[in-house]
């Protein structure tokens, strides 16, 4: 029991001083620091997957406090993201979740960090990220246009120039709750394709997720976006309201879940079919600017489970 707790200590330690070595290496070597990014949040994860969530949790708050020691402010931000990440991932194999409770764990916890981080740059030093972001946006903009009309451009053409610049950035500002979910959820897909295998090569058992193709989401989805749906349509949204911004991100959001049911209904029928993977990867492709159509294929895979027709009709096929 001894020998136990002292493994684990020492192995705390030894992963604590990694991380911190990392860290230094993130924020005070540039190039490098590309590449020690990217394992940042190995080291937590790798402990957090082999330990309960006690001695795990103790040791993000260490890492975070040689975080502040290392590189002060300035590494905070960083730490922030990849402590609660390899938190997430290493306790969900140590207590034997799946890999898509893995990654919607792992998502909410780092949405939750970025939020968190938000309101406090806001709070705590008056910076507002979103908005110098789209300050700076418009102004790349502006300076475009300042060249459109050095070159020729007439006044009609600039006038079209600046109402298309100007519905983007509201566009951009009033999906920016979805753009930051799906931003996340990306990021945490991205490092699950990264330390997954890693850590398998270090000898810790991890999930795996069932094929693309076998993705089903609940009905309830659907019925949300027949909600969203109706509700757009009998309202009259105004926009810049919250209820606007509500509405518009919710509908947005939910395409994007019915287009990728779509595209897994392709990926399904491709492999019933038996064709090569390649296929597969060019109908992925192809799905994107007939993005309206995959999601209506989305909508009835999961509305009338058409793939139960197509599984009875190679039955049929078969008998």
């Amino acid at each position: 029991m001894q020998n136990q707790q002292t493994r684990q200590l020492t192995n705390g330690a030894m992963m604590a001083a990694m991380f911190a070595v990392l860290l230094a290496v993130s924020v005070y070597v540039p190039l490098l620091n590309v590449i020690t990014t990217l394992f940042l949040g190995l080291p937590i994860a790798w402990y957090s997957a082999k330990y309960p969530w006690k001695p795990s949790l103790l040791l993000a708050f260490v890492s975070l406090a040689l975080s502040f020691i290392v590189g002060g402010l300035l590494s905070l931000p960083l730490a922030l993201v990849y402590v609660p990440l390899g938190l997430s991932i290493g306790l969900c194999i140590y207590y034997g979740k799946s890999k898509l409770f893995m990654f919607l764990c792992t998502g909410i916890v780092l949405l939750i960090s970025t939020v968190l981080q938000y309101v406090g740059s806001i709070v705590l030093l008056g910076i507002n990220v979103l908005e110098e972001s789209i300050a700076m946006m418009q102004e790349s903009y502006a300076h475009a246009g300042d060249l459109l009309e050095r070159f020729g451009a007439t006044a009609d053409q600039m006038e079209q120039y600046n109402e298309s610049v100007d519905q983007m950035a509201f566009l951009v500002e009033t999906l920016l709750p979805t753009l930051l979910v799906a931003s996340v959820f990306l990021l945490v897909w991205l490092m699950l394709l990264f330390y997954l295998p890693v850590l398998k090569r270090l000898g810790t058992a991890v999930p795996k997720f069932p094929p693309f193709r076998d993705m089903k989401l609940p009905k309830s989805v659907l019925w949300y976006y027949l909600i969203v749906l109706l509700a757009s349509m009998l309202s009259d949204l105004q926009p810049g309201t919250m209820a606007y911004m509500i509405f518009i991100n919710a509908s947005v959001l939910l395409q994007m879940l019915l287009f990728l049911q779509g595209v897994s209904f392709y990926h399904f029928y491709i492999k019933q079919e038996g064709w090569p993977k390649w296929v597969a990867v060019i109908v992925t492709f192809l799905a994107l600017p007939l993005q309206s159509f995959t999601s209506i294929v989305g909508i009835v895979d999961l509305g009338f489970d058409i793939r139960g027709w197509v599984k009875r009709a190679h039955e049929f096929k078969g008998k």
